[in-house]
């Protein structure tokens, strides 16, 4: 009964810095992570730990997908060159780097284990900078390319991680021996990421009862990453593409009675999962510090701090150089987007992803998941948490006035696409309706015109009709919903205007009622 008094304890207090963040207008990871640190301090304070083995599917699984599903293929593919350029080189380079920094500082600490450690603290997490970006309106192409980096170099730190640590757990590391198999992995998982999304979603089409579909999208999502692990895929590139596949098709096949408690539900639980990740590092801290001697304790915060400060200098030199160039041919060839994006790459723009490197549950995650017998674990730990806590008050606190002093703007081109597919959905609907002149039909055209034209008209239906008014409310929507796919698969909308409409479409087929009813 104790523990679950302090769990609840734990969450109310969770809960409580994250509304004081929202107030303040600080992203609530940063208020979180503080009070992770204060955890680590606290005499006499709670003991819970997580099973190593379970950290990154219980933490990285959900969130992976959560940010999978609403990733927007065409906006990523718009934006290659520069995720690409944060995936790959941006995560390489801080691994790298951050292990020359930490074997210069500790020369008895093996390569694999410094490897280990850079790949934990490379990739940084979406959630605190679009948390903070987002309230101001920022140019969507920033967005864009944060979240699709924070996306991708999950993947490319991880499987960085985990030749780092398969190559501590064979007292080696031959690039001849693990490379077959390391792209057997990448390429197996490339299939069955997809494959298995589409086996969930012809099981899921059958599932009617609410809470069951909710309860079987999270026990799929931890299957997924169970048994890609269990056969020797990668567990991050595996989520991924199943997650991708569910979120082109899952829309098509979901009713709006599921969908809406479904994104309620994820939403909390991930809110959930990183105030649980916060907590554990904090309390792994405190025996951490208390086990070392002064000596060591001096020397192990001095390399947290020489970590923290190359991971910024590295991802804040690689992305201005990166941005240069691009500045440099786009003023030699012109500037061609593939759709109209309003804002070319400037300084000011690569400033603002440059300083929004701020890491987060995935790299809180990669250090839990480290065995208990790896070589300087206690280390690793403190100093993801320190790289963690370091970013997010440094950069996620000053990330607000930053974009405001560069007064960074585009012209919303995300508002433009929803625009043009509710004129496109309202005009489905109404050709629906086009050869019925009842008074119901009427009633449900002024329906879809409130709610898609942006005009307030006021309707009743008698109960007599409520059943006809139903019945052709689902039908106009079924229409306006396939003109509006149609539009995301010929790349004329995104997916954040996509996802805008259809949970407006959403809330008016639950307006007018389910097909439950």
């Amino acid at each position: 009964m104790r523990e679950l008094e302090q769990i609840l304890g734990l969450f109310v207090a969770a809960v409580i810095l994250a509304a004081s963040a929202r107030r303040v207008g600080a992203p609530y990871p940063v208020f979180l992570a503080l009070g992770g640190a204060l955890l680590a301090f606290l005499p006499g304070g709670p003991s819970f730990s997580v099973p190593p083995e379970l950290a990154l599917a219980l933490f990285v699984a959900p969130v992976l997908l959560d940010a999978a599903y609403d990733a927007s293929l065409r906006d990523l593919r718009d934006n290659w060159a520069s995720v690409t350029s944060l995936v790959v080189f941006a995560v390489g380079l801080t691994t790298a780097a951050v292990a020359a920094v930490t074997h210069a500082l500790l020369p008895t600490m093996p390569w694999a284990a410094t490897i280990a450690l850079g790949a934990v603290v490379a990739p940084p997490d979406a959630v605190a900078a679009t948390a903070v970006l987002r309230p101001l309106r920022p140019p969507h192409r920033l967005l864009t390319i944060l979240e699709g980096e924070s996306l991708l170099n999950d993947a490319s730190a991880l499987l960085i991680y985990r030749l780092a640590v398969g190559a501590v757990a064979a007292k080696g590391f031959s690039p001849a021996a693990v490379a077959p198999t390391f792209l057997l992995a990448v390429a197996g998982s490339l299939v069955v990421g997809p494959a298995l999304g589409w086996l969930v979603l012809r099981l899921m089409a059958r599932v009617q009862h609410v809470p069951t579909a909710i309860i079987l999208q999270f026990v799929t999502t931890f299957g997924v990453w169970l048994l890609a692990d269990a056969v020797g895929l990668s567990g991050v590139l595996t989520m991924v593409c199943y997650a991708i596949t569910l979120a082109r098709r899952a829309p098509e096949r979901t009713p709006a009675r599921t969908r809406i408690p479904s994104y309620a539900v994820w939403e909390t639980v991930v809110f959930a999962l990183n105030i649980l990740a916060f907590i554990f590092i904090g309390l792994q801290i405190r025996p951490i510090l208390e086990g070392l001697a002064a000596a060591d304790r001096g020397r192990y915060c001095a390399v947290s701090g020489a970590v923290l400060l190359t991971v910024i200098a590295v991802r804040l030199a690689w992305h201005m150089a990166f941005n240069a160039v691009v500045r440099w041919r786009n003023r030699r060839f012109g500037f061609h987007p593939p759709r109209p994006m309003l804002l070319p790459p400037s300084v000011g723009g690569g400033l603002i992803i440059s300083w929004a490197g701020m890491r987060g549950i995935v790299s809180l995650a990669a250090a839990l998941a480290l065995p208990a017998a790896f070589p300087y674990r206690d280390l690793i730990v403190l100093t993801a948490f320190a790289v963690v806590l370091g970013t997010l008050v440094i950069q996620g606190l000053t990330l607000k006035a930053l974009l405001r002093a560069l007064a960074l703007q585009d012209e919303d081109p995300v508002g433009r696409e929803l625009r043009a597919a509710r004129e496109r959905a309202l005009r489905a609907g109404l050709e629906r309706l086009a050869g019925d002149p009842s008074s119901v039909a009427e009633l449900v055209r002024q329906e879809l015109t409130a709610r898609l034209a942006d005009e307030r008209v006021e309707a009743a239906a008698g109960e007599a009709t409520r059943a006809a008014h139903n019945e052709l409310l689902r039908g106009a929507l079924r229409a306006a919903r396939q003109a509006v796919l149609a539009m995301r698969a010929n790349d004329e909308v995104g997916d954040d205007a996509f996802h805008r409409l259809e949970e407006e479409l959403d809330w008016l087929e639950m307006a007018g009622g389910s097909e439950g009813e």
